[in-house]
Protein backbone atom coordinates (compact mmCIF):
# COMPACT_ATOMS: atom_id res chain seq x y z
CA UNK A 1 0.00 0.00 0.00
CA UNK A 2 1.18 3.54 -0.75
CA UNK A 3 2.56 5.06 2.47
CA UNK A 4 0.89 8.39 1.83
CA UNK A 5 -2.46 6.72 1.37
CA UNK A 6 -1.90 4.58 4.44
CA UNK A 7 -1.01 7.63 6.49
CA UNK A 8 -4.12 9.39 5.24
CA UNK A 9 -6.34 6.48 6.24
CA UNK A 10 -4.72 6.33 9.66
CA UNK A 11 -5.26 10.05 10.15
CA UNK A 12 -8.91 9.75 9.15
CA UNK A 13 -9.40 6.80 11.51
CA UNK A 14 -7.74 8.70 14.34
CA UNK A 15 -9.91 11.75 13.71
CA UNK A 16 -13.02 9.58 13.65
CA UNK A 17 -12.03 7.95 16.95
CA UNK A 18 -11.52 11.36 18.55
CA UNK A 19 -14.93 12.44 17.28
CA UNK A 20 -16.56 9.35 18.78
CA UNK A 21 -14.68 9.92 22.03
CA UNK A 22 -15.95 13.46 22.30
CA UNK A 23 -19.53 12.49 21.47
CA UNK A 24 -19.65 9.70 24.06
CA UNK A 25 -17.98 11.85 26.70
CA UNK A 26 -20.43 14.71 26.10
CA UNK A 27 -23.42 12.36 26.37
CA UNK A 28 -22.17 10.63 29.51
CA UNK A 29 -20.69 13.66 31.29
CA UNK A 30 -23.95 15.04 32.79
CA UNK A 31 -24.86 11.63 34.23
CA UNK A 32 -21.32 10.97 35.47
CA UNK A 33 -21.11 14.42 37.05
CA UNK A 34 -24.48 14.11 38.76
CA UNK A 35 -23.80 10.61 40.08
CA UNK A 36 -20.26 11.47 41.14
CA UNK A 37 -21.48 14.63 42.85
CA UNK A 38 -24.05 12.61 44.81
CA UNK A 39 -21.88 9.58 45.67
CA UNK A 40 -18.72 11.51 46.45
CA UNK A 41 -20.38 14.52 48.10
CA UNK A 42 -18.41 15.86 51.04
CA UNK A 43 -18.95 17.09 54.53
CA UNK A 44 -16.60 19.95 55.42
CA UNK A 45 -14.81 19.49 58.74
CA UNK A 46 -12.67 21.86 60.79
CA UNK A 47 -11.74 25.47 60.28
CA UNK A 48 -13.65 28.44 61.60
CA UNK A 49 -16.95 27.13 60.26
CA UNK A 50 -16.84 23.77 62.05
CA UNK A 51 -19.03 21.31 60.15
CA UNK A 52 -20.83 22.02 56.90
CA UNK A 53 -21.72 20.64 53.49
CA UNK A 54 -21.04 21.78 49.95
CA UNK A 55 -17.99 23.80 48.98
CA UNK A 56 -15.34 23.59 51.70
CA UNK A 57 -13.44 26.64 52.95
CA UNK A 58 -9.64 26.73 52.49
CA UNK A 59 -9.13 25.88 56.18
CA UNK A 60 -11.52 22.89 56.08
CA UNK A 61 -11.08 19.28 55.02
CA UNK A 62 -13.68 17.57 52.84
CA UNK A 63 -14.90 14.16 54.04
CA UNK A 64 -16.46 12.08 51.24
CA UNK A 65 -19.71 10.74 52.67
CA UNK A 66 -19.23 7.39 50.94
CA UNK A 67 -15.92 7.00 52.78
CA UNK A 68 -17.63 7.78 56.08
CA UNK A 69 -20.29 5.19 55.21
CA UNK A 70 -17.65 2.53 54.50
CA UNK A 71 -15.54 3.31 57.57
CA UNK A 72 -18.66 3.30 59.76
CA UNK A 73 -19.35 -0.20 58.48
CA UNK A 74 -15.90 -1.28 59.64
CA UNK A 75 -16.32 0.27 63.09
CA UNK A 76 -19.81 -1.20 63.66
CA UNK A 77 -18.93 -4.72 62.51
CA UNK A 78 -15.64 -4.75 64.44
CA UNK A 79 -17.39 -3.85 67.70
CA UNK A 80 -20.42 -6.08 67.04
CA UNK A 81 -18.28 -9.16 66.43
CA UNK A 82 -15.92 -8.38 69.31
CA UNK A 83 -12.80 -7.84 67.20
CA UNK A 84 -13.17 -10.98 65.11
CA UNK A 85 -10.55 -9.41 62.81
CA UNK A 86 -7.97 -10.37 65.45
CA UNK A 87 -9.69 -13.36 67.10
CA UNK A 88 -10.35 -15.18 63.85
CA UNK A 89 -7.15 -14.29 62.02
CA UNK A 90 -5.26 -17.50 62.78
CA UNK A 91 -8.24 -19.76 62.00
CA UNK A 92 -8.60 -18.00 58.65
CA UNK A 93 -4.99 -18.94 57.87
CA UNK A 94 -5.62 -22.58 58.82
CA UNK A 95 -8.63 -22.70 56.51
CA UNK A 96 -6.62 -21.13 53.67
CA UNK A 97 -3.94 -23.77 54.10
CA UNK A 98 -6.53 -26.53 53.68
CA UNK A 99 -6.38 -27.82 57.24
CA UNK A 100 -10.18 -27.99 57.45
CA UNK A 101 -11.02 -29.23 53.96
CA UNK A 102 -14.62 -30.46 53.74
CA UNK A 103 -14.83 -33.27 51.19
CA UNK A 104 -17.98 -33.23 49.09
CA UNK A 105 -19.03 -29.71 50.13
CA UNK A 106 -21.05 -27.68 47.62
CA UNK A 107 -19.09 -25.03 45.76
CA UNK A 108 -16.55 -24.65 42.98
CA UNK A 109 -13.25 -23.42 44.47
CA UNK A 110 -11.09 -23.91 47.54
CA UNK A 111 -10.74 -21.37 50.33
CA UNK A 112 -7.37 -20.28 48.97
CA UNK A 113 -8.68 -19.95 45.40
CA UNK A 114 -11.64 -17.88 46.60
CA UNK A 115 -9.29 -15.61 48.51
CA UNK A 116 -6.89 -15.11 45.61
CA UNK A 117 -9.78 -14.50 43.22
CA UNK A 118 -11.15 -11.78 45.49
CA UNK A 119 -7.68 -10.31 46.13
CA UNK A 120 -7.09 -10.13 42.37
CA UNK A 121 -10.10 -7.80 42.17
CA UNK A 122 -8.83 -5.45 44.89
CA UNK A 123 -5.05 -5.41 44.47
CA UNK A 124 -4.78 -3.12 41.50
CA UNK A 125 -3.41 0.17 40.31
CA UNK A 126 -4.79 1.94 43.40
CA UNK A 127 -2.18 0.09 45.47
CA UNK A 128 0.57 1.59 43.30
CA UNK A 129 -0.65 4.99 42.17
CA UNK A 130 -3.46 5.75 44.62
CA UNK A 131 -1.34 5.24 47.72
CA UNK A 132 1.39 7.52 46.42
CA UNK A 133 -1.19 10.24 45.80
CA UNK A 134 -2.64 9.71 49.29
CA UNK A 135 0.76 10.26 50.91
CA UNK A 136 1.35 13.35 48.76
CA UNK A 137 -2.00 14.88 49.79
CA UNK A 138 -2.31 13.74 53.38
CA UNK A 139 1.34 13.53 54.31
CA UNK A 140 3.16 10.46 55.72
CA UNK A 141 0.62 10.31 58.56
CA UNK A 142 -2.01 9.14 56.07
CA UNK A 143 -0.16 5.80 56.04
CA UNK A 144 -0.94 5.21 59.72
CA UNK A 145 -4.65 5.86 59.27
CA UNK A 146 -4.70 3.76 56.14
CA UNK A 147 -3.50 0.80 58.19
CA UNK A 148 -6.14 1.47 60.89
CA UNK A 149 -8.86 1.59 58.23
CA UNK A 150 -7.55 -1.62 56.68
CA UNK A 151 -7.80 -3.43 60.03
CA UNK A 152 -11.40 -2.23 60.48
CA UNK A 153 -12.25 -3.26 56.91
CA UNK A 154 -11.32 -6.85 57.73
CA UNK A 155 -14.48 -7.25 59.79
CA UNK A 156 -16.73 -5.78 57.10
CA UNK A 157 -15.33 -8.35 54.67
CA UNK A 158 -15.92 -11.07 57.24
CA UNK A 159 -19.61 -10.18 57.55
CA UNK A 160 -20.42 -9.79 53.85
CA UNK A 161 -18.51 -12.92 52.78
CA UNK A 162 -20.19 -15.03 55.47
CA UNK A 163 -23.54 -13.85 54.15
CA UNK A 164 -22.40 -14.47 50.57
CA UNK A 165 -22.04 -18.17 51.36
CA UNK A 166 -25.04 -18.39 53.70
CA UNK A 167 -27.56 -17.25 51.09
CA UNK A 168 -25.91 -18.43 47.87
CA UNK A 169 -27.89 -20.40 45.30
CA UNK A 170 -26.83 -23.86 44.17
CA UNK A 171 -27.55 -24.26 40.47
CA UNK A 172 -28.62 -27.52 38.75
CA UNK A 173 -25.30 -27.77 36.87
CA UNK A 174 -23.30 -27.85 40.13
CA UNK A 175 -22.21 -24.22 40.01
CA UNK A 176 -23.13 -21.74 42.73
CA UNK A 177 -24.14 -18.10 42.67
CA UNK A 178 -23.50 -15.94 45.70
CA UNK A 179 -23.00 -12.36 46.72
CA UNK A 180 -25.05 -9.38 47.90
CA UNK A 181 -27.75 -9.94 45.27
CA UNK A 182 -28.76 -13.10 47.10
CA UNK A 183 -28.44 -12.07 50.73
CA UNK A 184 -30.25 -8.82 49.97
CA UNK A 185 -33.16 -10.64 48.36
CA UNK A 186 -33.22 -14.04 50.09
CA UNK A 187 -31.68 -13.05 53.43
CA UNK A 188 -33.86 -10.02 54.06
CA UNK A 189 -37.00 -11.87 52.91
CA UNK A 190 -36.24 -14.80 55.22
CA UNK A 191 -35.52 -12.70 58.32
CA UNK A 192 -37.76 -9.68 57.67
CA UNK A 193 -40.75 -10.84 55.57
CA UNK A 194 -42.30 -7.36 55.57
CA UNK A 195 -39.13 -5.99 53.97
CA UNK A 196 -38.94 -8.61 51.22
CA UNK A 197 -39.84 -6.05 48.54
CA UNK A 198 -37.15 -3.68 49.76
CA UNK A 199 -34.62 -6.49 49.70
CA UNK A 200 -35.42 -7.32 46.09
CA UNK A 201 -35.10 -3.66 45.05
CA UNK A 202 -31.75 -3.36 46.84
CA UNK A 203 -30.55 -6.54 45.13
CA UNK A 204 -31.45 -5.26 41.66
CA UNK A 205 -29.81 -1.87 42.32
CA UNK A 206 -26.67 -3.66 43.46
CA UNK A 207 -26.62 -5.98 40.45
CA UNK A 208 -27.06 -3.16 37.92
CA UNK A 209 -24.29 -1.13 39.54
CA UNK A 210 -21.97 -4.16 39.70
CA UNK A 211 -22.57 -5.06 36.07
CA UNK A 212 -22.05 -1.57 34.65
CA UNK A 213 -19.28 -0.69 37.11
CA UNK A 214 -17.37 -3.82 36.16
CA UNK A 215 -17.26 -2.77 32.51
CA UNK A 216 -15.78 0.65 33.25
CA UNK A 217 -13.59 0.16 36.31
CA UNK A 218 -12.82 -3.55 35.91
CA UNK A 219 -12.24 -3.69 32.15
CA UNK A 220 -11.77 -0.26 30.57
CA UNK A 221 -9.78 1.52 33.26
CA UNK A 222 -7.42 -1.38 33.91
CA UNK A 223 -6.65 -1.97 30.22
CA UNK A 224 -6.27 1.76 29.56
CA UNK A 225 -3.83 2.32 32.42
CA UNK A 226 -1.79 -0.77 31.59
CA UNK A 227 -1.39 0.45 28.01
CA UNK A 228 -0.52 3.95 29.21
CA UNK A 229 2.37 2.60 31.31
CA UNK A 230 3.72 0.45 28.46
CA UNK A 231 3.30 3.36 26.04
CA UNK A 232 5.30 5.62 28.37
CA UNK A 233 8.29 3.32 28.95
CA UNK A 234 8.47 2.43 25.25
CA UNK A 235 9.13 6.03 24.29
CA UNK A 236 5.70 7.65 24.31
CA UNK A 237 4.71 9.39 21.09
CA UNK A 238 8.06 8.50 19.55
CA UNK A 239 7.95 4.85 20.55
CA UNK A 240 6.72 1.73 18.73
CA UNK A 241 3.43 1.58 20.65
CA UNK A 242 2.20 4.96 19.40
CA UNK A 243 -1.11 4.32 17.65
CA UNK A 244 -1.00 0.63 18.63
CA UNK A 245 -3.48 0.75 21.48
CA UNK A 246 -5.83 -1.52 19.54
CA UNK A 247 -3.16 -4.23 19.30
CA UNK A 248 -2.36 -3.99 23.04
CA UNK A 249 -6.09 -4.08 23.81
CA UNK A 250 -6.62 -7.19 21.71
CA UNK A 251 -3.67 -8.84 23.40
CA UNK A 252 -4.77 -8.21 26.99
CA UNK A 253 -8.41 -9.01 26.15
CA UNK A 254 -7.37 -12.31 24.57
CA UNK A 255 -5.26 -13.30 27.56
CA UNK A 256 -8.08 -12.38 29.94
CA UNK A 257 -10.62 -14.18 27.76
CA UNK A 258 -8.69 -17.45 27.97
CA UNK A 259 -9.30 -17.31 31.71
CA UNK A 260 -12.66 -15.61 32.29
CA UNK A 261 -14.63 -17.70 29.80
CA UNK A 262 -13.96 -20.70 32.03
CA UNK A 263 -15.75 -19.12 34.99
CA UNK A 264 -14.68 -18.99 38.64
CA UNK A 265 -13.09 -22.46 38.54
CA UNK A 266 -10.56 -21.41 35.91
CA UNK A 267 -10.15 -17.95 37.46
CA UNK A 268 -9.39 -19.61 40.79
CA UNK A 269 -6.80 -21.93 39.24
CA UNK A 270 -5.05 -18.98 37.60
CA UNK A 271 -5.24 -16.55 40.52
CA UNK A 272 -3.95 -19.06 43.09
CA UNK A 273 -0.68 -19.03 41.14
CA UNK A 274 -0.76 -15.49 39.70
CA UNK A 275 -1.67 -13.49 42.80
CA UNK A 276 1.07 -14.75 45.14
CA UNK A 277 3.65 -14.34 42.35
CA UNK A 278 2.32 -10.89 41.42
CA UNK A 279 2.40 -9.61 44.98
CA UNK A 280 5.83 -11.11 45.62
CA UNK A 281 7.25 -9.42 42.49
CA UNK A 282 5.94 -6.07 43.63
CA UNK A 283 6.97 -6.51 47.27
CA UNK A 284 10.42 -7.65 46.15
CA UNK A 285 10.74 -4.41 44.20
CA UNK A 286 9.64 -2.43 47.25
CA UNK A 287 12.06 -4.40 49.43
CA UNK A 288 14.92 -3.55 47.09
CA UNK A 289 14.08 0.14 47.31
CA UNK A 290 13.85 -0.05 51.11
CA UNK A 291 17.14 -1.95 51.30
CA UNK A 292 18.91 0.81 49.38
CA UNK A 293 17.45 3.35 51.80
CA UNK A 294 17.65 1.18 54.92
CA UNK A 295 19.24 3.95 56.93
CA UNK A 296 16.20 6.17 56.44
CA UNK A 297 13.59 3.57 57.46
CA UNK A 298 13.54 4.28 61.24
CA UNK A 299 13.14 8.02 60.64
CA UNK A 300 10.44 7.39 58.01
CA UNK A 301 8.45 5.15 60.35
CA UNK A 302 8.74 7.68 63.14
CA UNK A 303 7.55 10.38 60.72
CA UNK A 304 4.54 8.27 59.73
CA UNK A 305 3.46 7.84 63.36
CA UNK A 306 4.17 11.37 64.57
CA UNK A 307 2.62 13.12 61.56
CA UNK A 308 -0.53 11.01 61.99
CA UNK A 309 -1.13 13.02 65.17
CA UNK A 310 0.56 16.27 64.13
CA UNK A 311 -1.94 19.05 63.87
CA UNK A 312 0.41 20.95 61.60
CA UNK A 313 0.58 18.14 59.04
CA UNK A 314 -0.38 18.45 55.38
CA UNK A 315 -4.02 19.03 54.34
CA UNK A 316 -5.53 19.93 57.68
CA UNK A 317 -3.37 18.14 60.18
CA UNK A 318 -4.71 15.11 62.01
CA UNK A 319 -8.12 15.31 60.34
CA UNK A 320 -6.61 15.61 56.87
CA UNK A 321 -4.20 12.70 57.32
CA UNK A 322 -6.96 10.54 58.84
CA UNK A 323 -9.44 11.24 56.06
CA UNK A 324 -6.96 10.70 53.25
CA UNK A 325 -5.70 7.47 54.83
CA UNK A 326 -9.19 6.13 55.41
CA UNK A 327 -10.21 7.12 51.88
CA UNK A 328 -7.33 5.28 50.25
CA UNK A 329 -7.97 2.15 52.32
CA UNK A 330 -11.69 2.21 51.54
CA UNK A 331 -11.10 2.70 47.83
CA UNK A 332 -8.44 0.01 47.70
CA UNK A 333 -9.80 -2.99 49.61
CA UNK A 334 -13.48 -2.59 48.55
CA UNK A 335 -14.72 -3.65 51.99
CA UNK A 336 -18.37 -2.68 52.21
CA UNK A 337 -18.94 -2.75 48.45
CA UNK A 338 -19.93 -6.41 48.58
CA UNK A 339 -17.98 -7.36 45.46
CA UNK A 340 -15.74 -9.89 47.21
CA UNK A 341 -18.77 -11.78 48.51
CA UNK A 342 -19.48 -12.83 44.91
CA UNK A 343 -16.11 -14.59 44.62
CA UNK A 344 -16.14 -16.01 48.14
CA UNK A 345 -19.69 -17.26 47.60
CA UNK A 346 -18.30 -19.96 45.26
CA UNK A 347 -16.16 -21.63 47.94
CA UNK A 348 -16.48 -25.32 48.83
CA UNK A 349 -17.83 -25.31 52.38
CA UNK A 350 -20.81 -26.26 54.54
CA UNK A 351 -20.09 -23.58 57.13
CA UNK A 352 -20.59 -19.97 55.91
CA UNK A 353 -18.47 -18.53 58.73
CA UNK A 354 -15.38 -20.30 57.39
CA UNK A 355 -15.28 -18.07 54.34
CA UNK A 356 -15.82 -15.00 56.46
CA UNK A 357 -12.71 -15.97 58.44
CA UNK A 358 -10.71 -16.49 55.25
CA UNK A 359 -11.92 -13.12 53.91
CA UNK A 360 -10.31 -11.41 56.93
CA UNK A 361 -7.02 -11.82 55.13
CA UNK A 362 -8.10 -9.90 52.05
CA UNK A 363 -7.94 -6.29 53.41
CA UNK A 364 -4.88 -7.32 55.41
CA UNK A 365 -3.02 -8.33 52.25
CA UNK A 366 -4.37 -5.49 50.13
CA UNK A 367 -4.10 -2.59 52.56
CA UNK A 368 -1.93 -3.50 55.53
CA UNK A 369 0.77 -5.20 53.43
CA UNK A 370 0.74 -3.97 49.81
CA UNK A 371 -0.50 -0.41 50.36
CA UNK A 372 1.78 0.06 53.35
CA UNK A 373 4.78 -1.16 51.35
CA UNK A 374 4.06 1.46 48.68
CA UNK A 375 3.56 4.21 51.25
CA UNK A 376 6.73 3.39 53.19
CA UNK A 377 8.71 3.30 49.95
CA UNK A 378 7.60 6.74 48.74
CA UNK A 379 8.19 8.21 52.21
CA UNK A 380 11.66 6.68 52.63
CA UNK A 381 12.79 7.90 49.20
CA UNK A 382 11.09 11.29 49.53
CA UNK A 383 9.42 10.72 46.14
CA UNK A 384 6.16 12.15 47.44
CA UNK A 385 7.88 15.54 47.84
CA UNK A 386 8.94 15.82 44.19
CA UNK A 387 7.05 18.48 42.29
CA UNK A 388 5.21 17.79 39.05
CA UNK A 389 4.70 14.04 39.59
CA UNK A 390 1.30 12.34 39.63
CA UNK A 391 0.01 8.88 40.51
CA UNK A 392 2.22 6.07 39.31
CA UNK A 393 4.96 8.59 38.44
CA UNK A 394 5.60 9.09 42.17
CA UNK A 395 6.01 5.35 42.71
CA UNK A 396 8.16 5.13 39.59
CA UNK A 397 10.43 7.87 40.96
CA UNK A 398 10.88 5.81 44.13
CA UNK A 399 11.82 2.77 42.04
CA UNK A 400 14.31 4.84 40.03
CA UNK A 401 16.35 5.46 43.18
CA UNK A 402 17.53 1.84 42.91
CA UNK A 403 18.41 1.84 39.22
CA UNK A 404 17.32 3.65 36.08
CA UNK A 405 15.88 0.42 34.70
CA UNK A 406 13.92 -0.43 37.85
CA UNK A 407 10.66 1.21 36.63
CA UNK A 408 10.44 -1.71 34.22
CA UNK A 409 9.79 -3.89 37.28
CA UNK A 410 6.99 -1.50 38.15
CA UNK A 411 5.61 -1.82 34.62
CA UNK A 412 5.41 -5.59 35.02
CA UNK A 413 3.59 -5.09 38.33
CA UNK A 414 1.18 -2.58 36.75
CA UNK A 415 0.33 -5.04 33.99
CA UNK A 416 -0.18 -7.95 36.38
CA UNK A 417 -2.28 -5.86 38.77
CA UNK A 418 -4.46 -4.60 35.92
CA UNK A 419 -4.78 -8.05 34.35
CA UNK A 420 -5.75 -9.75 37.61
CA UNK A 421 -8.39 -7.11 38.33
CA UNK A 422 -9.88 -7.68 34.87
CA UNK A 423 -10.25 -11.41 35.59
CA UNK A 424 -12.25 -11.09 38.77
CA UNK A 425 -14.47 -8.19 37.75
CA UNK A 426 -15.49 -10.10 34.63
CA UNK A 427 -16.86 -12.78 36.94
CA UNK A 428 -18.54 -10.22 39.20
CA UNK A 429 -20.24 -8.52 36.27
CA UNK A 430 -21.37 -11.81 34.70
CA UNK A 431 -22.89 -13.00 37.99
CA UNK A 432 -24.70 -9.69 38.38
CA UNK A 433 -26.05 -9.96 34.83
CA UNK A 434 -27.34 -13.50 35.35
CA UNK A 435 -29.00 -12.48 38.59
CA UNK A 436 -31.08 -9.96 36.66
CA UNK A 437 -31.86 -12.25 33.70
CA UNK A 438 -31.75 -15.64 35.41
CA UNK A 439 -29.03 -18.28 35.10
CA UNK A 440 -28.51 -18.14 31.37
CA UNK A 441 -25.28 -19.28 29.68
CA UNK A 442 -25.89 -17.03 26.68
CA UNK A 443 -26.19 -13.96 28.93
CA UNK A 444 -23.13 -14.98 30.92
CA UNK A 445 -20.90 -15.48 27.87
CA UNK A 446 -22.40 -12.48 26.08
CA UNK A 447 -21.53 -10.21 28.99
CA UNK A 448 -17.97 -11.54 29.17
CA UNK A 449 -17.41 -10.99 25.44
CA UNK A 450 -18.74 -7.42 25.67
CA UNK A 451 -16.59 -6.86 28.76
CA UNK A 452 -13.47 -7.95 26.87
CA UNK A 453 -14.39 -5.91 23.80
CA UNK A 454 -14.60 -2.77 25.94
CA UNK A 455 -11.03 -3.40 27.09
CA UNK A 456 -9.93 -3.08 23.47
CA UNK A 457 -11.99 0.09 23.05
CA UNK A 458 -10.44 1.58 26.19
CA UNK A 459 -6.93 1.25 24.74
CA UNK A 460 -7.87 3.14 21.58
CA UNK A 461 -10.23 5.83 22.83
CA UNK A 462 -10.46 8.38 25.61
CA UNK A 463 -13.72 7.53 27.34
CA UNK A 464 -12.87 9.22 30.61
CA UNK A 465 -16.45 10.20 31.44
CA UNK A 466 -17.67 6.63 30.94
CA UNK A 467 -14.99 5.41 33.34
CA UNK A 468 -15.94 8.14 35.84
CA UNK A 469 -19.56 6.99 35.62
CA UNK A 470 -18.62 3.38 36.31
CA UNK A 471 -16.48 4.48 39.26
CA UNK A 472 -19.53 6.14 40.78
CA UNK A 473 -21.66 3.06 40.13
CA UNK A 474 -19.17 0.79 41.91
CA UNK A 475 -19.24 2.88 45.05
CA UNK A 476 -23.01 3.13 44.85
CA UNK A 477 -22.94 -0.63 45.50
CA UNK A 478 -21.97 0.15 49.10
CA UNK A 479 -25.34 1.70 49.91
CA UNK A 480 -27.60 -1.34 49.37
CA UNK A 481 -24.89 -3.76 50.45
CA UNK A 482 -24.26 -2.28 53.89
CA UNK A 483 -27.98 -1.84 54.54
CA UNK A 484 -28.29 -5.59 54.03
CA UNK A 485 -25.24 -6.34 56.16
CA UNK A 486 -26.61 -4.28 59.06
CA UNK A 487 -29.99 -6.01 58.89
CA UNK A 488 -28.38 -9.45 58.82
CA UNK A 489 -25.72 -8.97 61.50
CA UNK A 490 -27.57 -11.33 63.91
CA UNK A 491 -27.44 -14.05 61.23
CA UNK A 492 -23.69 -13.65 60.91
CA UNK A 493 -23.24 -13.76 64.69
CA UNK A 494 -25.19 -17.03 64.90
CA UNK A 495 -23.05 -18.51 62.16
CA UNK A 496 -19.72 -17.54 63.71
CA UNK A 497 -20.74 -18.47 67.26
CA UNK A 498 -22.01 -21.83 66.04
CA UNK A 499 -18.84 -22.50 64.08
CA UNK A 500 -16.50 -21.72 66.99
CA UNK A 501 -18.68 -23.82 69.31
CA UNK A 502 -18.23 -26.80 66.96
CA UNK A 503 -14.48 -26.17 66.87
CA UNK A 504 -14.33 -26.09 70.67
CA UNK A 505 -16.38 -29.25 71.08
CA UNK A 506 -14.31 -31.14 68.54
CA UNK A 507 -17.23 -31.63 66.15
CA UNK A 508 -15.12 -29.88 63.52
CA UNK A 509 -11.52 -31.10 63.41
CA UNK A 510 -8.52 -30.50 61.19
CA UNK A 511 -8.45 -32.84 58.22
CA UNK A 512 -5.05 -32.07 56.76
CA UNK A 513 -1.78 -30.45 57.63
Amino acid sequence: MDQTAGGGIAAIAAAAAVGIDDTINRLVEPVATALGGAIFSRACVGGADGLGFGACAPDQVGVPLIVAWLVLGGVITTLYFRFINFRGFAQGLRLMRGQYHEEGSPGEVSHFQALTSAVSGTVGLGNIAGVAVAVTIGGPGATFWMIVAGLLAMTTKFAECTLGVKYRRENPDGTVSGGPMYYLSRGIAENYPRLAGLGKVLAIVFAVCAMLGAIGAGSMYQANQAFAQFHKISGGAEGPLEGMGWAFGIGIATLAGLVVIGGITRIGKVTEKLIPAMILVYLAGCAAVLAVHAGQIPAAMALIVTSAFDNDAVAGGIIGALIVGFQRAAFSNEAGLGSAAIAHGAVKTRHPATEGLVALWEPFIDTVIVCTATALMVVVTGAYLQQGLEGVQITSAAFETVASWFPYVLTVAVFLFAFSTMLTWAYYGAKAATYITGENKAVQYGFKLFYLAMAVVACTMDLSQLINLSDGLIFLMALPNLIGVYLLLPVVRREVDGYFAKLKSGEIRPTAA
